[in-house]
């Protein structure tokens, strides 16, 4: 593998683990908010 190769890997990897986080945090939140709302209308 030459050097563009190795950087393109570890972008990928780097931007997976980002969008992992993204993701999580997102979800995260969506299941607060509808906690919430059913406590709201409860």
């Amino acid at each position: 593998m030459n050097t563009f190769d190795i950087i393109t890997v570890i972008a990928i990897i780097l931007f997976a683990r980002l969008g992992v986080r993204l993701v999580g945090r997102f979800l995260l939140k969506n299941e607060e908010d509808e906690t919430e709302d059913q406590n709201d209308r409860n």
